[in-house]
């Protein structure tokens, strides 16, 4: 089974992620490949792609992650494939490496890298791969009724041209009050074009909020504490630009306070208003500019529960990035692993997928 979607970030990898949990209920050996993938890690050497390690990591897939990961788009990948093709080379390597996760294997689930025209540039687009190891698709799009079926609509075309079928469409990130207008609508929309709806997945805002983890790897941040909580999730960000009479009302828990580091009264208005709130106080605090606090803060800041962040950008900057983060699920994010395997297993239909398989 192909995963594939209509766009970036529509939901390949939490979709991936929970379908695995349902169908090693019925396949306890089960494999999974990413075989050509975008965002990459080094490991021993190799890149591996980072929902490989993912997989890998949650489901102990007792595979080679050379395997699991085949192709691993470089910046200069696409430069290096247009000036000397060697088409015949990246498919043997696909072809070799499906063989491998499948050896002993009952299922095997892969995951595209966007929707089906994706590598169309060095010959390799999702509808190509998916032919070449004989997978059927299923296409995750964003929720809603017609701009969802229209382009459903548009990876529909290539999957066909290259003789691959299509089972069905999971909608990802649907509104929680539209689920049951959108599921009657989106199932008649798509059953025009001969497809199947298999599952409506509600929105669930966690699963896009970005850690203090991520935050810290994003801007390579000096940590100004010691603590346990770069898990906490920002829920929202707040640029300390106003009076601290102004600001004490929204410290709160999962905000992140973005501000120069020469605002000691914001950081010690923090400090006295969020005391003994271990658990319920802020996701953390970001100091921009490389702005050093005086000593007398530094201590204050040293006894903080959660992450103070120490950066040379400037906060207009620090707020943007954070917010146009690209949030990606990692193998310690237990919470949000365990909310996707229960959405999948209570909003998409495992056996209807599998009948069509």
């Amino acid at each position: 089974m192909f995963i594939a979607a209509t766009r970036q970030n529509d939901g390949k990898t939490t979709a991936s992620l929970g379908l695995l949990a349902a169908l090693q209920n019925v396949y306890p050996r089960i494999g999974y490949i990413k075989p050509v993938g975008q965002r990459f890690v080094e490991i021993e050497e190799q890149k591996i792609d980072e929902d490989t390690v993912l997989m890998d990591r949650v489901y102990q897939l007792n595979c080679p992650l050379v395997d699991m990961s085949p192709i691993a788009v470089e910046p200069d990948f696409t430069r290096r494939y247009l000036e000397s093709s060697n088409y015949d080379v990246l498919v043997k390597r696909i072809q070799n490496a499906f063989d491998r996760v499948a050896w002993e294997k009952d299922f095997v689930l892969c995951e595209g890298s966007g929707h089906a025209g994706v590598g169309s540039v060095f010959d390799l687009s999702n509808a190509r791969v998916a032919k070449l190891i004989g997978a059927k698709v299923i296409v995750v799009t964003q929720g809603g009724i017609g701009k969802p079926i229209d382009e459903v609509s548009l990876n529909l075309a290539l999957f066909e041209k290259e003789g691959v079928e299509v089972i069905g469409v999971i909608l990802n990130k649907v509104l929680g009050k539209k689920i049951d207008s959108i599921t009657e609508f989106a199932r008649r929309g798509l059953k025009r074009k001969g497809l199947e709806l298999l599952g409506v997945v509600p929105h669930q805002p966690i699963l896009s909020q970005p850690t203090m983890e991520l935050i810290r790897e994003e801007f390579n941040a000096e940590v100004l504490n010691h603590t346990d909580q770069f898990h906490n999730a920002v829920e929202e960000v707040l640029i300390g630009a106003m009076g601290v009479q102004n600001a004490l009302h929204l410290f709160k828990k999962g905000v992140l306070i973005i501000t120069p580091g020469d605002r000691e009264d914001i950081i010690l208005a923090v400090a006295t208003t969020l005391s003994g709130e271990a658990d319920g106080g802020l996701a953390g605090m970001i100091l921009t500019r490389n702005l050093r606090p005086s000593k007398e803060a530094q201590k204050v800041i040293s006894k903080l529960p959660f992450p103070v962040l120490s950066v040379a950008d400037d906060s207009y900057y620090v707020a943007s990035k954070v917010h146009d983060l690209t949030v990606k699920i990692r193998p310690d994010d237990t919470q949000k692993i365990a909310l996707i395997r229960d959405l999948i297993a209570r909003h998409v239909d495992a056996n209807k997928i599998l009948a069509a398989l």
